[in-house]
């Protein structure tokens, strides 16, 4: 007869079946700063995997530099800084199949770059120009059915249950599928991420949650954001396997990410990673870090760069020579910016666009809204007020 008379109810060989705790402990990396292996067995990736890795890394690199500079020109209204922490959005991104959902943040452009979603798409809904796909709705927001990724929103953590829910839905309806959520340390703090991973650990849903542990929600820095000694030992409590990378090598992202998504397509439930990197730049450029962080944390940091330490790697094996990445930075550079002049060029979404989509169709109340919109406009016209 059992000792535990609650046993059949609870067995705690069964919860910790799977679980390794030290992974959740420690920090698994694949190559060091300078680019050298320093994993016990280095991963056999094929080259072409590695260089599109690279290219998407300095693509989203480019990119959040161009968006950078059109907001501080008042072009976009806010922007979210990537710099330091691609490894993360291309290495996740590429280990999802074509037919797996994401469901990311609004650090994470690598993501929608690894998914195949155009410069010049990102640029015009950040413009909100003719071509905006959200024609001005919402605000810095980007998702893409045709490419399975789901509405990046503003408040933090948010689309963690929305994924847990999606998985659930595919699971329904009889789709093996993968779900893949990634969002910021921040987020571990707010009740959807305990209310996410609760109810995946639950239902063994083919989840992969991803934590981008940049070390600071906005002026929050991780020693004030938890009490734990890792946030991928959280994801033991809910019977999730934890385990902890290092965020600014995109093999060690990549490989884990893909571990992970092969265990849920076999219907062994969720995983938690926590990818450790660092947010170089502000929260947004609405934000001042000089006021919560010295300057010489930030330059200390660099040497950590995620697009550098890979690009040592690659020409340290022979993938691609000194010409070869000076010519593939060149040449995105080239393509950007005259994608950036495209878009630029774009007249602005017409004024009446506020009432599209509102409902089906026009209905007698707000027709009567737009003649006053229009009568609005034509005396500020008359005034000499400048509409935009």
């Amino acid at each position: 007869m059992s000792q535990n008379p609650f046993e059949t109810f609870y067995n705690l060989n069964d919860i910790m079946e799977g679980l390794d705790i030290e992974r959740a402990l420690s920090i698994y990396r694949v190559i060091d700063t300078d680019g050298r292996v320093v994993a016990d067995k280095e991963p056999d990736l094929p080259r072409e995997l590695l260089l599109n890795m690279y290219i998407y890394m300095i693509r989203t690199r480019i990119l959040d530099g161009w968006l950078l500079k059109l907001q501080r020109m008042g072009k976009v209204a806010l922007h979210a800084p990537n710099i330091g922490e691609e490894a993360v959005s291309v290495g996740s991104a590429l280990s999802l199949s074509k037919e797996d959902w994401v469901f990311p943040y609004y650090r994470n452009i690598g993501v929608f770059i690894a998914r195949g979603v155009s410069e010049e798409e990102i640029i015009d809904r950040n413009m909100a120009n003719i071509d905006d796909p959200f024609k001005g709705k919402e605000f810095t927001i980007l998702g893409s059915k045709r490419h399975r990724i789901g509405p990046v929103t503003v408040p933090v953590g948010n689309q963690i249950p929305h994924a847990v829910g999606f998985a659930l839905g595919a699971r329904i309806a009889g789709e093996n599928i993968v779900v893949m959520t990634i969002f910021g340390d921040g987020a571990t703090s707010r009740g959807g991420f305990h209310a996410g991973l609760n109810f995946a650990g639950i239902h063994r849903l083919p989840v992969v949650f991803v934590i981008e542990n940049n070390q600071w929600a906005i002026s929050v820095p991780v020693k004030k954001q938890t009490g734990s000694p890792t946030f991928a030992i959280k994801g033991v409590a809910y019977n999730i396997p934890g385990i902890r990378i290092d965020g600014n090598d995109v093999i060690a992202v990549y490989i884990t990410a893909k571990e992970a998504v092969d265990r849920a397509r076999e219907g062994k439930g969720p995983t938690l990673i926590e990818a450790v990197t660092y947010r170089m730049g502000p929260h947004t450029t609405a934000d001042d870090p000089s006021r919560y962080r010295p300057p010489e944390e930030v330059k200390r940091i660099e040497r950590y760069d995620p697009i550098q330490r890979f690009r040592r790697y690659l020409i340290d094996r022979g993938y691609i020579s000194e010409k070869e990445d000076k010519e593939i930075y060149e040449e995105w550079s080239r393509k950007i910016e005259d994608i950036v002049r495209k878009c630029l060029s774009k007249p602005q979404l017409p004024e009446e666009v506020i009432f599209d989509d509102v409902y089906s169709k026009r209905f007698w109340n707000l027709e009567e809204q737009v003649s006053e919109f229009r009568e609005s406009l034509e005396i500020m016209k008359k005034l000499g007020v400048r509409v935009e």
